[in-house]
């Protein structure tokens, strides 16, 4: 079965597909202009689906060539035979072709092998093929080793023969998986100071059903030093079952022997080699589901719903140091850096307060943007009460790789003259504005939206979260005319030249066509085209420009706005839009001599030209005051930190007074054995209100949206 057919059975999609999509890529497409723009070839495949073909299909294509690499290698030997042939290809997991070619590699120096290097390999056959008559001293005289020294080194080939068998390894990985326990516990003479793996000094759960949170957690433990983590399973069992493989004559004198050789191969070959690779298995697995849970994360966070037209004051709270304002125009620019101290030590509370009122009504401040790190809760209350009696709305912004970003080569750029924490307060302030183009200023992975960040492959980590904000920037598209570089660095095509170009275009007078675009040093048609659908003008010459359509398709809209005797002057009013709303893309296809996804795409965008993804979103809570308990509603939706984990619940400070607390029972609708498997002091989590008792002034909260 070659690869193409291979991956549409195992991606449940055509093998037509499949060929479309590696063929675009040969030809140098990028994954959003293919999913935006080349859904008649796809079958509108969306990016993940994408992605996935390109890099299955490349391990697919890696496993076929080492299939043949290692054909060819056993074949030089003289040793292939067609059923080992057959086995090889018919492999889907490169650790079932090493298995397979186990027996055949050059070794390097083993019991085994030095035995062999001493003639004893005929003694261990004669041994394997278990003679009823004679002796042990008869069968291994004549040796150069003596009888006792000959007969443990046959052993040592025999066990070594049992090891490189690949069914019985693949027998024994699946028995260890079904029945086998991962057991961690507290290294002898160590000390877990600060109790981090307090459950795990002695924890135990099945291999089949062991959390990947708990995997990588222990994993971690491992490398500090303070746990032990080893698999436990039945093996009695799994000796008995080698031994009925293995031995076909339970009467004949060297059965002992043998039996001896079946424990030795499984305690000092198969067993620490098995039990690698299932670890290697079970970790790669997590891992992948961790960095899932980032992707998820740090998309929802870029998708945040910007703050359009407002003039934002970015407030960076601390205690000794003072609290950092910067005061930024609707467009992100600064206007103007201020620092107080309402906090102790200073606590000069009220002269702060007049600084803080009198840059709102210099500048018409309509809304704070808070950090919600250290000092975040006091702040929370001194800018509540400084704001009353006015329009001014607050909100809690996440820090989250802000302090990165502020001492980054970007930062110190645009604002060389500002001290690292002023420039933060520029970023927390611009975070609400428009989410997305600040934190693609900043490293996703040091944005911190995820678990066990450090315990991941990093180089895959760094190439998904990269792929989450490639895909999502293109989804929502930039403006030409205002998109900064760390944003146009992520659109489709473009690359350092273009970039560049586009600035420095940019310098003399602002982009009033796409047309202009191709014109641009290091433009080449590909490029061009990979990249101007993803480009918007918003006050260009053509109104089209303003949309996701690509000039490709311009033509398409022409004799599509013909049908309907309508023209680009038309476009946006009563009638047009009518129209359109009304417009059956099917219908249309055989008319355009077109697709039906380009043409409903087209229909969406002139109904909705280019519209932003984020405006259907949640508005953004603003807040004019602290909350209280009566403020609060069963189902309400609230994001809070988390202060301190139990053995029955987590702590969660939502702005009141007192924390909330999140029952154990209201973590998961999966068991959870421990709330430390699911929540971190520290955590920023969205939670809902489940109970409140006016009467003790208590809140409970859920993880889980009823």
């Amino acid at each position: 079965m070659d690869n193409i057919l291979l991956l549409s059975k195992e991606l449940g999609i055509t093998k037509e597909q499949v060929k479309a999509v590696l063929d675009l890529l040969e030809n140098k497409a990028t994954i959003p202009f293919i999913a935006r723009y080349r859904k008649e070839a796809t079958g509108s495949l969306n990016e993940e689906q994408i992605r996935e073909i390109e890099s299955s299909y490349r391990y697919l294509e890696n496993l076929s060539k080492r299939k043949q690499d290692v054909i060819r290698l056993i074949s030089e030997k003289d040793l292939l035979t067609e059923e080992l042939k057959a086995s090889i290809l018919s492999c889907t997991k490169l650790s079932d072709v090493e298995d397979l070619y186990r027996p055949f590699k050059e070794k390097k120096k083993t019991k085994a092998t030095e035995a062999i290097k001493m003639g004893l390999e005929p003694l261990a056959k004669k041994i394997m093929n278990f003679p009823e008559k004679g002796t042990i001293e008869s069968l291994a005289s004549g040796y150069a080793w003596g009888v006792k020294k000959s007969i443990e080194g046959a052993q040592y080939i025999i066990a070594e023969w049992i090891s490189d068998n690949a069914s019985f390894r693949k027998w024994l990985k699946k028995e260890v998986i079904k029945n086998g326990h991962l057991h961690s516990k507290l290294k002898k003479k160590k000390e877990d100071e600060k109790k981090v793996y307090a459950m795990y000094y002695d924890f135990e759960e099945p291999l089949f059903h062991a959390r990947h949170y708990r995997i990588l957690a222990m994993n971690r433990g491992e490398q500090e030093g303070i746990l032990s983590v080893s698999i436990d399973f039945p093996q009695e069992q799994i000796l008995a079952y080698f031994e009925k493989r293995l031995i076909k004559n339970p009467h004949s004198f060297v059965t002992d022997i043998v039996k001896d050789a079946i424990k030795d191969s499984l305690k000092r070959l198969i067993y620490p080699s098995v039990e690698r690779e299932i670890r290697s298995d079970l970790t790669e697995e997590a891992q992948k589901k961790a960095i899932v849970t980032f992707q998820e994360n740090l998309s929802h966070l870029l998708l945040t719903k910007p703050i359009k037209d407002k003039v934002v004051m970015g407030f960076d709270p601390a205690f000794r140091t003072g609290c950092k304002l910067a005061v930024l125009d609707p467009f992100g620019k600064l206007l103007e850096v201020q620092t107080i101290y309402p906090h102790e030590p200073q606590k000069e509370t009220e002269k702060s307060k007049k600084i803080l009122k009198e840059l709102i009504q210099k500048y018409g401040v309509q809304i704070i943007a808070i950090g919600n790190g250290t000092a975040s809760r006091e702040s929370e209350m001194f800018v509540a009460d400084a704001i009353k009696g006015t329009s001014v709305k607050y909100h809690l912004v996440s820090e989250a790789g802000a302090s990165v970003y502020s001492a980054s080569p970007l930062a110190i750029l645009e604002f060389p003259d500002l001290t690292v924490e002023k420039r933060s307060a520029i970023s927390i302030g611009r975070r609400i504005q428009d989410p997305l183009s600040e934190l693609v200023k900043i490293d996703p992975k040091s944005i911190g939206v995820g678990e066990y960040q450090h315990d991941v492959n990093q180089k895959e980590l760094a190439s998904a979260l990269s792929f989450t904000v490639f895909k999502i920037v293109n989804e929502i598209g930039v403006n030409l005319n205002t998109a900064s570089s760390s944003i146009l660095n992520y659109i489709s095509g473009l690359n350092k030249k273009t970039i560049e170009s586009i600035l420095e275009f940019r310098k003399t007078r602002p982009f009033t066509s796409r047309e202009e675009v191709k014109k641009l040093p290091g433009f080449s048609e590909k490029i061009y085209e990979q990249s101007i659908g993803f480009l918007r003008i918003v006050d260009g010459k053509n109104v089209l420009d303003r949309t996701r359509i690509h000039p490709e398709s311009y033509s398409l809209v022409s004799k599509l706005l013909d049908l309907f005797h309508f023209r680009l002057e038309d476009f946006g009013s009563d009638p047009f839009l009518e129209t359109l709303k009304k417009a059956n893309a099917s219908d249309l296809t055989s008319k355009l001599s077109s697709d039906v996804y380009t043409v409903q795409d087209i229909l969406d965008e002139l109904i909705h030209p280019g519209q932003d993804y984020r405006d259907h979103l949640d508005d953004v809570l603003l807040k004019s005051d602290v909350l209280t308990l009566k403020d609060l509603k069963i189902g309400m939706e609230l994001t809070g930190t988390v202060r301190n984990v139990t053995s029955f619940g987590a702590f969660i400070d939502i702005g009141l007074h007192d924390d909330g607390l999140v029952h154990i029972s209201k973590m998961s609708k999966s068991f959870v054995k421990n709330p430390s498997d699911i929540l971190s002091v520290g955590d920023i989590v969205k939670v809902y209100v489940s109970e409140i008792n006016l009467e003790k002034e208590k809140v409970g909260l859920s993880l889980i949206k009823e």
